[in-house]
């Protein structure tokens, strides 16, 4: 497995999800949205995993209000690797499968 871990340090989903993997054992990367985004082609890889681009947007997140203004997908998309902490967290990623949120039960299934 490669677990990558795309969330925000302050956020307690999180900090639940490294915890699960490290209870498991299981080694992961962690990459803060705030600090370093995503590239566009994880976020690409993980947006066919998940099926929507709203799927990845937080509505809570402070920014949220330009992105809600904005008419097409490929725009949105540019906002999202552009401003990382618009993303709903934790985003985690197995090679091609990616999860948005605290989601153990799918995790369980890839080990």
């Amino acid at each position: 497995m490669n677990i990558q871990i795309f969330g925000k340090n302050k956020c307690f989903d999180t900090k639940k999800a490294q915890r699960w993997f490290k209870e498991r054992g299981i080694k992961f990367q962690m990459i803060d949205l705030a600090q370093k985004g995503m590239s566009r082609g994880e976020l690409d890889s993980v947006l066919k995993a998940v099926g929507s681009l709203d799927a990845l947007i937080d509505e809570k997140s402070k920014g949220y209000a330009a992105l809600a203004y904005l008419a097409y997908e490929e725009d949105k998309k540019q906002k999202l690797l552009e401003d990382g902490t618009l993303m709903k967290t934790p985003v985690v990623r197995n090679g091609r499968q990616a999860t948005v949120g605290y989601q153990p039960d799918v995790w369980e299934k890839w080990e």
